[in-house]
């Protein structure tokens, strides 16, 4: 999907994989620590998102679904050179149009402090929290991580 300048793939052949476990690992406050054999596994089992400028990558998004009823949108994020220029925007807007994500009955996320922006694609807080459980894997949380490292 090109928008403007933009290009939004899916491909997940396209994903600049050094990028995306660099960042994650290094500059992403949810997953400080995640070992790149852990991202790997994760991009193999989710739809994957890159935003690419020039065949540079500078923005990414995951989508763990079933296609049918839930998905889940995580480990979204755009290079820091690069923000400020609706990226991000770009991005969420393709990810909400792509064919396999109509039609859910829920699709989740979790963010520290990017509600703003989820906020333009419908996304609200929890409408029945009561209903909702977690189960986080403290195991999982990478050394010195405020948070599991599998959000």
């Amino acid at each position: 999907m090109q928008v403007g300048e933009l290009e939004i793939s899916s491909d997940p052949a396209r994903i600049d994989r050094d990028l995306v476990c660099e960042f994650l690992s290094r500059r992403a406050y949810w997953a400080l620590g995640r070992s790149r054999e852990r991202i790997e596994r994760s991009l193999a089992h989710s739809l994957v998102f890159g935003a690419y400028r020039d065949g540079r990558q500078l923005g990414f998004a995951r989508v763990v679904t079933d296609r049918a009823t839930f998905a889940y949108l995580c480990d979204v994020f755009v290079i820091e050179s690069a923000r400020g220029q609706g990226i991000g925007k770009r991005l969420m807007g393709a990810v909400c149009a792509h064919p396999d994500l109509q039609g859910l009955r829920r699709f989740h996320l979790v963010t520290r402090d990017a509600h703003a922006l989820y906020a333009q694609f419908g996304f609200t807080p929890l409408a029945t929290p009561e209903l909702h459980m977690e189960r986080t894997e403290l195991g999982a949380a990478a050394p010195g991580a405020a948070a599991p490292s599998d959000w």
